[in-house]
């Protein structure tokens, strides 16, 4: 576990502990355990398993590692890691109080790549977790959707509350993400409705931050590639289309308040509402922060999920989760891009990268 990664899951762990001790000797299953949110999921139990719980807290990751890589921890007692696709039906050999389905492709990258692994995560996937969520012991169930499901809101939807009902092209060249997303929402509140199940859904709002793919190809981990290569920060379209980003310490205390929380059947923006920025403006922010010279260029698109169908503006109304959970998010933008950096800088900036992939 690197240093930067470490110092992130304990502020986490820090700031959630109260609210942790719910996890005190009980098992926690997660999907995409070994992806970039995964990682931190397990990071903070660990630490909390180390430092807050008298009795650990026991998860059950499952990853298939479409997009996942690695775990940032090694299997201990206290973790066992399956790998599993999880559209497939899971037998779990113990209780399970707490599940988190984090898996998904929320990659661009991914998504266009494998359209209908993508479908199948979201809905397959949800089921497959919802089922198991009915046994009496899950105290309680989080649901990775996403902000994609507003689509591109309406001016009068910006900030976009929870209760927007979103403007999304359902065959368009992002469908299979945002549409299998509302789908899953969908199935979460059906069986809450049904079976009172204690599930809520978190939107997250462009998270980054230590443990993301270098090819990634969203915009920051991009950006930063291009920055060890010695080329040019690369502006797809216009470079006018806004959005806030929201540091991985914040998010993670935002998903683990919802999961924590009663508002079954709920869904709950979570994001940074501060500093909205265009793309063109963070290319130059990040170019005069790290490496001046390389410069910033206007290209075309390297797919059309950067271009047609791309939302105009991304910016969360945080009023929901702000008022019933106290949430505040305290990392700002540059603070947030120093860290993942320097991360990025200490993993990658000494070593052959990971080869770049243009999508279909």
């Amino acid at each position: 576990m690197d240093a930067i990664f470490y110092d992130d899951v304990e502020t986490i762990a820090k700031a959630i502990a109260e609210d942790a001790l719910a996890l005190e000797a009980k098992t926690l299953l997660i999907s995409g355990g070994a992806g970039f949110l995964g990682n931190y999921f397990i990071g903070v139990i660990e630490y909390l398993n180390s430092h807050v719980l008298k009795t650990p807290c026991h998860i059950i990751s499952i990853d298939n590692f479409t997009s996942g890589v690695s775990y940032a921890t090694g299997e201990n007692k206290d973790l066992t890691t399956i790998r599993h696709d999880i559209k497939n039906p899971l037998s779990i050999g113990r209780d399970v109080h707490f599940i988190i389905h984090a898996a998904g492709l929320a990659s661009p990258k991914f998504y266009r790549q494998h359209k209908i692994e993508t479908i199948d995560v979201a809905t397959l996937g949800t089921k497959n977790l919802l089922e198991l969520a009915r046994k009496p012991y899950v105290e309680s169930m989080l649901y990775f959707s996403s902000s994609e499901v507003y689509g591109d809101p309406h001016p009068a939807f910006i900030p976009t509350p929870e209760t927007y009902w979103g403007n999304v092209s359902f065959t368009g060249p992002r469908s299979n993400y945002d549409e299998s997303k509302r789908l899953g929402e969908a199935m979460c509140v059906a069986y809450y409705q049904t079976y009172n199940l204690p599930v809520k859904a978190v939107r997250p709002f462009n998270v980054y931050g230590p443990g993301m793919r270098i090819d990634d190809y969203r915009v920051i981990p991009n950006f930063v590639s291009n920055l060890f290569r010695g080329k040019p920060l690369p502006v797809y379209g216009g470079g006018n289309r806004t959005r806030t980003f929201c540091y991985v310490t914040d998010a993670m205390t935002g998903f683990f308040k919802v999961l924590f929380s009663t508002h079954n059947g709920e869904a709950f923006n979570v994001g940074n509402d501060d500093e909205e920025i265009s793309i063109v403006e963070l290319a130059h922010v990040m170019n005069s922060l790290f490496s001046p010279e390389n410069g910033v260029q206007k290209t075309k698109g390297i797919n059309d999920a950067y271009a047609e169908g791309d939302p105009s503006r991304r910016l969360p109304d945080l009023t929901k989760i702000r008022t019933l959970l106290s949430y505040s998010p305290e990392i700002g933008l540059k603070t947030g891009l120093k860290r993942f950096y320097a991360w990025a800088k200490e993993k990658y900036g000494n070593s052959d990268l990971p080869a770049t992939i243009n999508c279909p």
